[in-house]
């Protein structure tokens, strides 16, 4: 039976009803607050205080921990934490990284990224392992207390109602603080929240923790044997290991002072010599890993004969590890052949023409573009979050209304003209002001108390961020409906991560490109980008038509 999720005010007065759904809206609000902070308002004062874009896109690299976040979920998912665990199965963790964030924010607060933005950095990236952590601590509560009063899709809602209004604090609000008081005061503030939400969290209700015990299948005859598990499990492991430390050791020579007559790090160098061997490191090599276990069991090869009996803390550690990062991926392997390779590719470049730049919009306005912190606070937070959730609607009906890859075609081509405008707002907008002249709309804009140097940020803001959206909710649907039922979390976890991955490398180059380039000219280089994520869909359109009509047929091809 479908269940009828409540909007507007009646959302919020479902979420006020019970205790779960209260606490799942103060602990969505405590997910979208740090991400807003973090991510996208702490740019704007590092431009402000005139920190170089391209340390500002390398920094922007500590967006990285939500796209490995899957790595460390089964440790948050089955450790006990001393006397914290106490609290509840979900809450100790939760009240943990809440309690990390504050550190980081008051961290933050005591030092002055013009003289040490290294100890800034290091700051800023405890936040952003806190709230990578906390989020999975979050999700795993949402679904542990779903219930038939409080069902998941109402918790989910409400939790997402949370983190939109978190971001409108974050952002709108913590700008609009910026502009009356200095920056620190504001993140003491923000710091000040995230402490009261703490009181929250411990009131929130919890589950009891279930028996510690393997993951079933893994026993069944048939399977893997426990020690090419291991194998797979260590290749992988220091796959990721290396990408991972590879990544933060360039952060680290990058925020570092450079020695007297040294030549400073380069972000574009960094990713031309080392960005393929880490995506080939975090991407290729488990998929290899999973391809190769998919082998060994078609051929019955190194698998058991009989079920596995054995236990251990060792054994169940490692089971839990393959059963969260090799297995998911296997199944992927397995259902999708080598149609995989062009999903990876679409994931890996569907959302890389608007993603990259994200990071540097507030000192794109601020900076350059030269708005005040109020104009921005209400055009790309209060104004741009409206049309944001109209993009979404947007794509969530065409999704129904004229299908999938339709859908998610616009959902590629949309973004690419986004750039085109930013490309031309940085350049004086003659473009813009042409279709603001044609429709009337810098009329309109002098008659409401505005100008049109704000129309045209309007203008911009209104298309990009509808044209975002609905990218995103097509996205989204997109994913969910490539994985199996089985690996559902952990398959979206995986594969949703890897445009967090991908943004984030992009970024540390396109801050540098920012700095000698200019704005105009890379947006319209990254809109050029964007065209890979168009032969891309269509490769999976193709491939997806084949396996339908294979499956019409009466065949047996890879599921879609």
């Amino acid at each position: 039976m479908a269940v009828t999720r409540p909007k507007g005010m009646r959302l919020f007065v479902a979420a006020l009803r019970t205790r779960k759904s209260a606490s799942m809206l103060a602990l969505g609000f405590s997910s979208g607050l740090p991400f807003a902070l973090l991510i996208g308002t702490l740019n704007a004062w590092l431009g402000e205080v005139g920190i170089a874009l391209a340390t500002i896109g390398v920094l922007s690299w500590i967006g990285l921990a939500t796209a490995f976040k899957f790595l460390w979920s089964p440790l948050v998912d089955r450790v006990r934490l001393p006397l914290l665990g106490r609290l509840g199965r979900r809450k100790g963790w939760i009240v943990l990284c809440q309690a990390l964030i504050v550190v980081a924010l008051i961290g933050l607060v005591v030092t002055d990224p013009t003289l040490d933005i290294g100890r800034f950095a290091a700051f800023a990236f405890l936040g952003a392992v806190s709230f990578a952590t906390q989020d999975i601590a979050i999700d795993g509560w949402r679904i542990d207390v779903a219930d038939d009063d409080t069902p998941v899709e109402l918790l989910s809602a409400i939790n997402q109602l949370g983190y939109r209004v978190a971001s409108i604090v974050g952002g709108a609000v913590a700008l609009y603080m910026a502009s009356r008081m200095s920056w620190p005061t504001v993140y003491a503030v923000m710091a000040g929240v995230m402490a009261v939400l703490i009181l929250f969290a411990l009131a929130a209700p919890d589950t009891q923790r279930p028996p510690d015990i393997a993951v079933s299948a893994l026993a069944a005859p048939g399977e893997v044997r426990p020690g090419l598990r291991a194998v797979a499990l260590a290749i992988v492991g220091a796959s990721w290991t290396w990408a991972i430390v590879t990544l933060v050791r360039f952060m680290v020579s990058m925020l570092a002072e450079t020695p007297p007559g040294a030549p400073r790090p380069s972000p574009g160098d960094f990713l031309k010599y080392y960005g393929p061997a880490i995506v080939v490191a975090t991407v290729l090599v488990p998929l290899a890993v999973a391809g190769w276990i998919n082998w060994l069991k078609a051929r019955g090869r190194g698998v058991q004969t009989v079920a596995d009996t054995g236990t251990s803390a060792m054994r169940t550690a490692g089971n839990h590890l393959y059963g969260a990062l090799i297995a998911p991926l296997a199944d992927l392997a397995q259902r999708l052949g080598w149609g995989v390779l062009i999903v990876i590719g679409l994931i890996l470049t569907y959302a890389l023409c608007y993603n990259v730049w994200a990071s540097f919009a507030y000192p794109f306005y601020l900076d350059y573009m030269h708005y005040t912190k109020d104009e921005v606070a209400f055009a790309s937070k209060l104004f741009g979050i409206i049309m944001s959730i109209l993009g979404v609607s947007l794509g969530g009906y065409l999704f129904v209304r004229i299908g999938r890859f339709p859908t998610v075609l616009i959902g590629a081509i949309l973004p690419i003209f986004g750039n085109f405008l930013y490309a031309d707002l940085a350049d004086g907008a003659p473009y813009i002001d042409l279709v603001l002249g044609t429709l009337r709309l810098d009329h309109l804009a002098i008659a409401l108390g505005s100008d049109a140097r704000m129309a045209r940020l309007l203008l911009t803001i209104c298309y990009e961020n509808i044209s975002t959206g609905l990218a995103l909710a097509v996205f989204v649907a997109y994913l969910s409906s490539i994985v199996s039922k089985q690996f559902a979390a952990v398959q979206y976890a995986v594969l949703s991560s890897l445009t967090f991955l991908i943004g984030s490398l992009g970024r540390g180059v396109a801050g540098e490109m920012f700095d000698t380039l200019g704005y105009a000219t890379v947006f319209r280089y990254v809109a050029a980008v964007g065209l890979l994520a168009i032969v891309f869909v269509l490769l999976e359109w193709w491939r997806a038509s084949r396996v339908s009509a294979t499956a019409e047929l009466g065949g047996t091809g890879d599921a879609a």
